[in-house]
């Protein structure tokens, strides 16, 4: 769960857009809109979902690791510099 202010009031907006793309989506289906088109909707609320996957976890690792590079300032590794790498590949694979 995001936990910042900030983190949270992205998340709220991520949702409301995504409830936007729902509702549009059931008002297609009940016109009867072309197969082709309500894929691209289907296709973009999934982004759209995947996106706010990656934001959510992103904001916990950094607070599930953040606290290490507190506790050990001269680590090797930079929890940040590893959280982006991991979070890179992970949007990778939510595409």
């Amino acid at each position: 769960m995001p936990h910042s202010p900030e983190d949270k009031r992205r998340a709220v907006m991520r949702l409301r857009r995504i409830k936007g793309q729902v509702q549009a989506l059931e008002r297609a289906v009940e016109e009867g809109t072309d197969c082709s088109l309500l894929l691209q909707q289907i296709a973009a609320l999934r982004g759209a979902a995947n996106g706010l996957m990656a934001e959510v976890l992103d904001s916990h690792l950094r607070e599930l690791f953040g606290t290490q590079k507190e506790d050990t300032p001269h680590a090797a590794v930079d929890p940040d510099v590893e959280i982006e790498a991991l979070m890179k590949i992970l949007r990778t694979y939510l595409k």
